[in-house]
């Protein structure tokens, strides 16, 4: 539940003070002011001719105050303007109108790395006519590069954070796509041969960052964030566990969907799947892979085959027969590699190859190192095991090749390896280099330090600790909403992780962390599954209201078999279970148990 939204700062404030200050300082006798200066001193002075002492004889309008934000000191901040009504187009939610706001611009430690590229840490800060007092950090994606939207996505029916009230905040992580983008060294990714680049990547520009939004907010409401909140999904998820871990002092509630908490070993498990699915995409006498191979080694009819056997060994493991497998951990490869054996045949275009099982077996067991240990985490039989975004991670589709391919394949050499090493940014350079790549050796390589890379990518870009005291301390929240069918980030990886959390602190974890699967759901988005759901809505309850998430209801969206579908989600180890009466089209009908 919102509160009403703050009135304005009257301009005799703080705000004033530093617009006034930044004046005197840095414009003394009768030096021409630059015009957003004279715009400033007019409207706080009537004139500059007025004695600094002396009251304003008018306040300056909203759109004024965003216009000497930077004059104001504001960290780092090189231009704001006001916006009426922009509108912008989400990634993965509607197009929306911002409500009127200041639109603000911030670049901070530029600097010149050791591969002779230009960096800085930029960041993008959106400030809303009527602020409801609240601060929300807006994740990031991917290898990150760009300074994200500032609107603060809370999922795809849901109104934007800037809608909401909230000042919001995104950032590049300290690098640009545009600038640091170097075509024989992993292209967008060949910052990860700068190591504080890594570094800033990894977490070091999180703080950085947080700390200078809240700085120009102060300044310009004329008071501090009430409550502070983070959000963001995949490489945002791993931001947000980044910041309890490290920086718990920031946010009183954090949204990590998805998280890539283990990215270094997650990307070592990336390079796996090439060279388990390579082996059914290559022939003998072939000497290199043509990533495009990869998306037709199994035909629709074999996908729909593969899914058909998983639902029908498993969905009814939760009590009801309904394509949702709620008790995935049930789910095992004990159950269905024998029912997927026995749809190996030849008479039939639905027929699976048995070397297509085992390459499924493979994939989804993960890799492991020398010892036969594992190095990442297995993967859940689920129902979105094959579906479009399944398949866009592990075998690409005809618009694009395997992101196993193009993130593995040029982000370990780059971001993960000491010393990096220079992968041309193209799929048939990726492709070579994974199916090149010692798998088991690989915890060696994304643990080393050099002379130059004084941390290894593990310690800049995990965020894997089950050390919560800072955060548990100051009564944080967390809660992690995760697909069951993420085919790059294992849930098993993040049950595991709260499975060290809880032996940590026993029942006072139910208190702080709670995480939901999402089953049927690819990554962050998709699959057949009731992925449109208000985590948002449930961690500021939980902060500000002390109402404890038992359950988050979830709808299905229209391109899944049941539309319109709704289900409780469980924090883990509970699922959702049918009570025997009414549709199973209505989450009423549903319990946690």
């Amino acid at each position: 539940m919102l509160t009403p939204p703050i009135k304005a700062i009257p301009i005799k404030s703080t705000f004033t003070r530093f617009v006034l200050s930044s004046i005197n300082a840095k414009h003394t006798g009768p030096k021409r002011l630059p015009g957003y200066l004279s715009l400033a001193c007019a409207a706080i002075l009537a004139g500059c001719h007025t004695a600094p002492n002396q009251s304003p004889s008018a306040e300056l309008s909203f759109a004024e105050r965003c216009q000497a934000l930077p004059a104001a000191g504001a960290p780092g901040l090189q231009r704001a303007e006001f916006q009426a009504n922009q509108t912008v187009q989400h990634r993965f939610a509607p197009q929306e109108v911002l409500p009127p706001h200041c639109e603000a611009f911030g670049t901070l430690e530029p600097r010149t790395g050791i591969d002779d590229q230009e960096y800085a840490i930029g960041y993008h800060l959106r400030l809303p006519e009527h602020w409801n007092g609240k601060f929300f950090f807006e994740g990031g994606g991917g290898t990150n590069g760009n300074i994200g939207t500032a609107t603060g996505t809370t999922g795809a029916t849901n109104p934007s954070a800037l809608a909401q009230g909230y000042a919001v905040v995104s950032q590049d992580s300290g690098h640009s796509n545009d600038l640091n983008n170097n075509p024989q060294a992993s292209g967008t990714a060949s910052f990860g041969h700068d190591p504080i680049a890594r570094r800033n990547y990894g977490h070091a520009s999180l703080k950085k960052v947080s700390d200078a939004a809240v700085a120009a907010i102060t300044r310009f409401y004329g008071q501090s964030p009430r409550y502070s909140y983070f959000m963001g999904c995949s490489k945002g998820g791993q931001e947000g566990l980044a910041f309890a871990q490290k920086y718990p002092e920031v946010f009183d509630g954090i949204v990590a969907s998805a998280p890539g908490m283990s990215l270094p070993r997650a990307a070592l498990s990336q390079l796996w799947d090439v060279q388990q699915f390579a082996q059914l995409a290559m022939t003998p006498g072939d000497t290199s892979l043509d990533p495009a191979k990869l998306a037709k080694v199994f035909s629709a009819e074999q996908i729909t085959t593969l899914q058909t056997t998983v639902i029908k060994t498993c969905d009814g493991l939760d009590g009801l027969e309904d394509g949702i497998i709620s008790n995935f951990s049930a789910c095992t490869n004990t159950r269905v590699i024998p029912q997927l054996r026995q749809q190996v045949c030849s008479d039939a275009a639905n027929c699976l190859t048995s070397q297509q099982v085992s390459a499924l077996e493979q994939s989804l067991a993960g890799p492991v190192d020398k010892k036969g240990e594992p190095i990442y985490a297995a993967w859940p039989w689920d129902t979105g095991v094959g579906s479009p975004g399944w398949q866009m991670w592990k075998l690409g589709n005809e618009q694009m090749p395997a992101l196993n391919v193009m993130l593995g394949g040029t982000a370990t050499p780059a971001i993960f390896s000491v010393p990096p090493v220079a992968v041309a940014a193209t799929p048939q350079a990726a492709a070579a280099y994974a199916l090149a790549f010692d798998v088991a050796d690989g915890e060696a390589i994304i643990n080393a330090t050099s002379d130059t890379f004084t941390t290894s990518a593990w310690q800049d870009i995990s965020a894997r600790s089950a050390n919560l005291d800072g955060f548990m301390a100051r009564g944080g929240k967390i809660i992690v909403p995760h697909g069951v069918s993420d085919p790059v980030f294992s849930i098993n990886d993040t049950l595991a992780w709260l499975q060290e959390v809880t032996a940590r602190y026993g029942q006072q974890t139910n208190s702080t962390v709670r995480v939901f699967p999402v089953p049927g759901m690819a990554h962050c988005f998709g699959g057949p599954s009731t992925n449109q759901y208000d985590a948002f809505t449930a961690i500021t309850q939980w902060v500000e209201q002390n109402q404890t998430p038992d359950e988050i209801i979830a709808t299905a969206g229209p391109d899944t078999p049941w539309p319109e579908r709704s289900r409780p989600l469980c924090p883990h180890p509970q699922m959702a279970v049918y009570n025997g009466n009414g549709s199973i089209e209505d989450a009423s009908n549903f319990n946690c148990k």
